[in-house]
C-alpha cells in the first residue's frame, strides 16, 4: 500500500514536471525511442554474428520486431489523426477568436467614436483625481490637448457652486458655473463610481452637460414670476383702491335712490329713480364680478362649511329671480327631490352665487318659455346635482367650451345683443371646482340649454331645528291641473305624483270642464294664465265636483283675486310655487267657503307685496357713532339709522371720532355702537379702532362694539379690521337689511336679562 502510494505520487510529480518543462518531455521521449531502436538493432546484429545463430529464432525475433513496428506505426497514425482533429478544432477556435476579436475592435471603435462624438463633457478620474480618460468635448471646453489632460488633475475654474443631490443609485448631481474660453457657462454634472473588473480600482465617471441656456431661461422665468407676483400685488392694491373709490359713490347712489323711492313721487319721477337705482345695481354687480374674479385668481376664496336648508336656498333663488322672469313673460320654477336630506353642509352663499348666475343667464338668453331649477341626487353618495334648464337660444358646439373662459361669450352678436362682462360663468366654474365639483353643459342652438352643477354636499347629521312641512298623503287621490303645458305645471305634477296623487292635466278649460263629472276630485288647481272671466266660471262649475279649488297667480295678477268671481276658489298659490305652500293647501280641511282664505282663516300661502313703508326698530334705541368722511354716505347712513329709531352722531374723521368717543364715555353715556369707515383722513379707521381698544384696556367698563364700514371687499382688508379689534364689518354699498340685522343682534345682546 505504501509502495503504491509512493509510485502514484511519483507519477503525479513526473507529470507536473513534464507539464512545466515540455522540452524535457520531448528529449526524454526521443531518448527512449532511440534507445529502443538502437538496442533492438544491436541485439539482432550481435545475434547474427554469434556462433549460436539460430535462423528460426532470428526469424521469430524479426517478425516480433516488425509487429512492434506495425503497432507503433498504427499508434502513430491514430495519434496523428487525433492531432489533426485537435488542430482542426484549434483552427476553428482561432477563427472564432479572430471574429470575436474583430467584433470587439469594432465595438471598441464604435464606443470610442460615440465617446468622442458626445457633446456632453466626459472625464474619468482615478481615486486620486488623476484624469485617466477624457473626450474631445472636454478638451475643447478646457482648451487643452488630450495629452496635457491625461495624467493631470486639471479641473475647470468654478465661479459658482450649486446645490448637490444624491440619487437612489448613488449618483451625485450638481450644477457648477465655470469659467471657459467662451465665457462663464453653467454645467450640470453627474458623478458616479465605475468599476471595470475586480483587478482594476474603481474610477469616478463625470458627465457634464452645458445647461447655460436652460439656466438662463429658468432665471428669466423666475424673474418673470417675481414680476408677475409684483404685478398681481399691485393689481390687488389697485382693486382694493378702486373698489373703495367705486363703492363709495355707489353707496350714495343706490342708498339715496332707495330712500327717494320711499318718498311721495310722481309716476314719472318714480320711473327715473328706479332707472338710477337699476343702473347702480348693474354697476355694483359688474364690480362684484371683477372683485370675485380677482379673489379667485389669487386663491383667496375661502369656503364655509355650515348647515343650510337646501329647499329654502333653491326656492329663495326662484323667488328672487321671479320678477325678472315674469317681466319678460317667462315662467320660472324649482323642484327639489324629497329623497335629498333636508339640511346639507357647505357654503350656501357661494352655491347661491353660482345658481343665481346660471339661472340669471338662463332668463337673460330666453325669450319664450321659461327656466327650471331642478335638484336631484347625484350618482355617488353625498353628491347633489343642480340642473338649470331653459328654452332659450342655445349655444353652438364650438362655443360651449369657450364660454367658461374669462371675458368670453358665445360670439360677438351675443355681446352686442345681450351685453355682459363674460366673467360670470368663469367665476362659477372656478367656485364649483373649489367645492370639489364640476359644471357641465348640454345645449343645441335654438333648443335651449341645461347647465348641470355636481357638488358634494354631505348631509347634516343632527335633526333640523325646525320642521319645514308635512307632505300630504295623496295616495290614490285624483288631482286636476288646468294649466298650459309649461314648466311650472310639469314640475307641480311631478311633485304631486311623488305624494301619490293621480294627476290629470288639461290645457283647455273646455276639456277640463268636460272632465269634471268623471270623478270626485280631491283638488282642482287652475292657472290664472288660462285667461279672464272663463276661469271664474270654471271655478263655479267645479263647486259640485271638488271642495278644494285652488288658483295659481303671479304677484302682478294677485289683485284679480278681489273680483267677485274669485270667490269660487277656496285658496290661491303665488308663482313660483313653494313646496310648503302646496302641501298646506292640499292638506287643509275640506269645506266650501265663499271667499279665498286669508290670514284670518286658513294659512295664506301667498306672499305679501314688498312694503314701501319705512322700517322701524322693534327694540330699544341705540346710541351710535358714525365715523365717515364722505358727506353723502354719512347722510345716507344717518338717515337709515334714524328711520330705524336710533340716536346718531357723525364724525368726519378718525380724530373727531376718537374725541367724540372719549367725551361720551366721560359723560357717562358711552356709545353702544361705532360704525367706523376704514379709509379716512388724518387718522384712519384701523388706527382709530386700535386707540379705542388701548384706552378700553386701561379703563374698566363695557366694551364698545365697532363695525367696519368699508368699501374694500378683499379678504386681506377684513383680516386687518379684525386684527385692529373690530367686531365685524358692513360692506358698501350699505344694505339696509344687513344693517338692520346687525343692529337687531346688537340690541338683543345689550338687553339680555341678567
Amino acid at each position: 500500500m505504501t509502495a503504491r502510494l509512493f509510485w502514484t505520487k511519483a507519477r503525479l510529480r513526473a507529470r507536473r514536471l513534464i507539464r512545466r518543462h515540455p522540452r524535457l518531455n520531448v528529449a526524454f521521449r526521443t531518448f527512449m525511442a532511440f534507445s529502443i531502436a538502437f538496442g533492438g538493432a544491436y541485439g539482432f546484429i550481435a545475434g547474427s554474428l554469434s556462433a549460436d545463430y539460430d535462423p528460426h529464432a532470428f526469424a521469430i525475433g524479426i517478425s516480433f520486431l516488425f509487429a512492434l513496428a506495425c503497432v507503433a506505426l498504427a499508434i502513430l497514425s491514430m495519434r496523428l489523426r487525433r492531432m489533426r482533429k485537435k488542430m482542426h478544432k484549434i483552427a476553428l477556435h482561432n477563427e472564432a477568436l479572430v471574429d470575436r476579436n474583430w467584433e470587439l475592435k469594432e465595438a471598441e471603435e464604435r464606443a470610442r467614436h460615440l465617446f468622442e462624438s458626445q457633446s456632453d463633457l466626459i472625464v474619468l478620474r482615478d481615486g486620486g483625481g488623476v484624469i485617466t480618460s477624457v473626450n474631445e468635448a472636454y478638451c475643447i471646453l478646457a482648451q487643452r490637448s488630450r495629452t496635457e489632460l491625461l495624467g493631470s488633475r486639471f479641473a475647470l475654474p468654478v465661479l459658482e457652486q450649486g446645490e448637490s443631490a444624491i440619487e437612489s443609485n448613488g449618483t451625485r448631481v450638481y450644477d457648477q458655473r465655470v469659467e471657459t474660453a467662451r465665457g462663464p457657462r453653467w454645467i450640470a454634472w453627474r458623478e458616479a463610481l465605475m468599476r471595470i473588473d475586480a483587478d482594476h480600482p474603481a474610477e469616478l465617471q463625470c458627465v457634464g452637460r452645458d445647461v447655460t441656456d436652460r439656466t438662463d431661461s429658468e432665471r428669466a422665468l423666475a424673474e418673470a414670476r417675481d414680476r408677475a407676483n409684483e404685478a398681481s400685488q399691485a393689481k390687488s392694491r389697485f382693486l382694493a383702491m378702486t373698489s373703495h373709490e367705486f363703492r363709495t359713490p355707489l353707496n350714495g347712489i343706490i342708498g339715496m335712490s332707495g330712500l327717494l323711492l320711499e318718498t311721495l313721487l310722481t309716476p314719472e319721477q318714480t320711473t327715473y329713480v328706479k332707472a338710477v337705482k337699476a343702473s347702480g345695481d348693474a354697476l355694483l354687480s359688474l364690480i362684484e364680478d371683477l372683485l370675485d374674479y380677482s379673489r379667485i385668481e389669487a386663491g383667496k376664496v375661502e369656503l364655509e362649511c355650515r348647515p343650510f336648508v337646501l329647499s329654502d336656498l333653491i326656492e329663495d333663488i326662484t323667488e328672487l329671480l321671479a320678477p325678472r322672469a315674469q317681466a319678460r313673460q317667462l315662467e320660472i320654477a324649482s323642484y327639489v327631490d324629497e329623497t335629498l336630506p333636508a339640511e346639507v353642509i357647505g357654503d350656501a352663499a357661494r352655491l347661491r352665487q353660482v345658481l343665481l348666475n346660471l339661472a340669471g343667464n338662463a332668463i337673460k338668453f330666453t325669450s319664450s318659455g321659461g327656466v327650471a331649477l331642478i335638484v336631484v341626487p347625484g350618482i355617488r353618495p353625498g353628491d347633489i346635482r343642480f340642473m338649470v334648464r331653459d328654452t332659450g337660444i342655445g349655444i353652438a358646439p364650438d362655443a360651449q367650451a369657450r364660454i367658461f373662459r374669462e371675458f368670453e361669450q358665445a360670439d360677438d352678436q351675443i355681446i352686442r345683443s345681450y351685453g355682459g362682462s363674460g366673467l360670470g360663468l368663469s367665476i362659477s366654474d372656478r367656485i364649483v371646482k373649489r367645492m370639489g365639483g364640476r359644471i357641465t353643459l348640454q345645449s343645441k342652438p335654438d333648443s335651449g340649454s341645461t347647465f348641470e352643477v355636481l357638488v358634494p354636499l354631505p348631509a347634516q347629521d343632527r335633526a333640523p331645528e325646525r320642521k319645514r312641512f308635512t307632505a300630504p298623503d295623496l295616495t290614490g287621490q285624483p288631482v286636476m291641473l288646468v294649466a298650459p303645458q309649461a314648466i311650472e305645471t310639469s314640475l307641480l305634477a311631478r311633485r304631486l305624483e311623488r305624494w301619490g296623487a293621480e294627476i290629470c292635466t288639461a290645457s283647455d278649460l273646455t276639456v277640463a270642464r268636460a272632465l269634471l263629472p268623471e270623478r270626485a276630485w280631491h283638488a282642482v288647481v287652475v292657472d290664472h294664465a288660462m285667461g279672464g272671466g272663463a276661469i271664474w266660471r270654471f271655478g263655479q262649475a267645479a263647486r259640485q265636483h271638488t271642495e278644494r279649488r285652488i288658483i295659481m297667480v303671479t304677484p302682478s295678477t294677485r289683485h284679480d283675486l278681489q273680483v267677485a268671481g274669485a270667490a269660487a276658489f277656496t285658496g290661491y298659490l303665488v308663482k313660483p310655487l313653494r313646496t310648503a305652500s302646496i302641501a298646506a293647501r292640499l292638506s287643509a280641511p275640506a269645506d266650501d267657503p265663499t271667499s279665498l282664505r286669508t290670514a284670518g282663516g286658513q294659512p295664506d300661502c301667498g306672499r305679501p307685496e314688498t312694503s314701501r313703508t319705512p322700517a322701524s326698530t322693534s327694540g330699544p334705541s341705540l346710541s351710535i357713532l358714525i365715523a365717515e368722511d364722505n358727506e353723502i354716505n354719512a347722510l345716507l347712513t344717518r338717515s337709515l339709522l334714524t328711520r330705524l329709531g336710533h340716536a346718531v352722531t357723525v364724525a368726519t374723521n378718525g380724530e373727531e371720532a376718537l374725541k367724540s368717543w372719549d367725551a361720551a364715555l366721560a359723560a357717562g353715556a358711552p356709545y353702544d355702537l361705532v360704525l367706523m369707515d376704514v379709509q379716512m383722513p388724518h387718522l384712519d379707521g384701523i388706527e382709530a379702532t386700535r386707540k379705542i381698544r388701548e384706552r378700553e384696556s386701561v379703563r374698566s367698563g363695557r366694551r364698545t362694539t365697532i363695525l367696519a364700514l368699508t368699501a374694500n371687499a378683499l379678504i386681506d382688508d377684513r383680516h386687518a379690521c379684525f386684527e385692529a379689534g373690530m367686531d365685524g364689518f358692513l360692506v358698501k354699498p350699505l344694505d339696509r337689511e344687513r344693517l338692520a340685522d346687525a343692529l337687531a343682534g346688537l340690541t338683543a345682546a345689550r338687553h339680555v336679562p341678567a
